[in-house]
């Protein structure tokens, strides 16, 4: 197959793999994958999100009694980053009485905010087999859909000055993917007309890596929707996997990480010791000339910089800072989407082992990390129509930090 001469004589509904411009580079990991139907995949059936107000440090401890009672199987969505702002709690069918009087007994104020999870899975499974049919009868990429991980392509370049877009390491946070995706349409469609991105790219290359997590990510499509960790065997427990992003080598079983195996948090056997980790350190260490590292996530609407691992300023978290916050004003630009600025420390939660944090410890100053929409209404569910919309306004805040990169180094 010969490459084009120019990449911005093809429209955003051409297959992907009809293209690959010459001055960007795109890298995918991929695990071993197992092949398997959908007839086991996990139903979460009568299972609600619960929003809990927290209002004081009390209140806080008393969440994370409540979510730490191994007996409820609750999964915390989404942390309250300060007070005032809600916790999201997943609570089984079978706790929904339990955690209720907890609250109730404990005077924590909470809201239903799903209130049958399967519904809206089912919902977005729906949305999914649609797009396949579509895709089938015109031939067709449509970047405005979720997909599996065959769809996705691959393509080579020459090694320069580099930054990396990183998505999909926590299963669950298909956004991260699909944003990603349309992302490397777009720069690839914007070279050689769009200034900003043709100049970026004859400075350094592009590495895309939509899906960081590829195990875990058809586990999601196959099996449980809610995946986050890896699809990694622990030797000592019968608990599948670890958290990836509490798996790098920056300050590891530190603080916000979990030594238990059946956790979400859990930080692994020991740093790197996941081979989607590994992989990736091995590639940025053995590059040796990145410059910048933006980490894609989901949800809650943030633009983050280090440390995770404390609330501690890094060197640089002025200047971090303040192309964060022209990040946050660009994606605001376009629909008014409001995202918080701060480091991953002090505007979320303390959490070692991640990626960014190991990311600006070997050199890498302008690491970034990004929680995309929304801020919990649909929560991981995002629907698909919210796909291009997200990926619009992402690409504001991502072209203008890779802008400021290419100035800066």
């Amino acid at each position: 197959m010969s490459l084009p001469q120019t990449p911005y004589n093809y429209s955003l509904t051409q297959p992907l793999y009809d293209w690959h411009p010459w001055n960007m580079k795109w890298i995918l990991f991929f695990g071993a994958l197992i092949g398997s139907g959908i007839c086991d995949r996990e139903t979460f059936s009568g299972h609600q999100v619960f929003r809990i107000n927290i209002r004081n440090e009390d209140e806080i401890s008393k969440l994370n009694r409540l979510v730490n009672s191994d007996n409820l199987k609750l999964d915390l969505w989404k942390s309250p980053s300060t007070l005032g702002h809600p916790a999201d709690v997943l609570v089984p069918s079978f706790s929904l009485q339990e955690v209720k009087s907890f609250l109730e007994d404990h005077g924590l104020e909470y809201s239903v905010a799903i209130e049958d999870l399967q519904n809206v899975l089912d919902s977005e499974h729906q949305q999914l087999q649609r797009n396949v049919r579509q895709e089938l009868s015109n031939n067709c990429f449509n970047y405005g859909a979720y997909h599996t991980l065959e769809d996705f392509s691959t393509g080579k370049g020459r090694q320069r000055p580099a930054i990396l877009l990183n998505a999909g390491i926590h299963a669950r946070e298909w956004i991260s993917s699909a944003t990603a995706i349309w992302t490397a349409r777009k720069i690839a469609c914007d070279y050689g007309r769009d200034l900003v991105i043709t100049s970026i790219l004859e400075k350094m290359d592009i590495f895309l890596l939509p899906v960081a997590n590829p195990d875990g990510y058809v586990y999601t499509h196959t099996h449980n929707r809610l995946w986050r960790k890896t699809r990694s065997v622990n030797p000592r427990s019968t608990c599948i996997g670890a958290d990836p992003n509490r798996n790098w080598d920056s300050h590891f079983g530190g603080v916000g990480t979990s030594n238990d195996p059946c956790s979400d948090t859990y930080h692994g056997l020991h740093a790197h010791s996941e081979v989607e980790v590994k992989s990736v350190a091995d590639f940025i260490t053995n590059h040796g000339d990145f410059k910048c590292l933006i980490d894609l996530h989901s949800y809650s609407q943030l633009v983050m910089y280090p440390y995770g691992y404390t609330t501690s300023r890094v060197p640089d978290a002025d200047e971090l800072d303040m192309v964060a916050r022209n990040a946050s004003k660009a994606m605001a630009s376009l629909s008014g989407t409001q995202y918080q600025v701060g480091s991953v420390g002090s505007t979320v939660y303390t959490a070692s082992g991640n990626t960014i944090d190991w990311a600006y410890d070997n050199g890498i100053k302008y690491a970034f990390s990004f929680e995309l929409r929304d801020t919990g209404f649909y929560a991981f569910a995002l629907p698909a129509d919210q796909i291009i919309p997200t990926a619009q306004e992402t690409w504001l805040g991502l072209k203008t930090i890779m802008e400021h990169v290419r100035n800066n180094i």
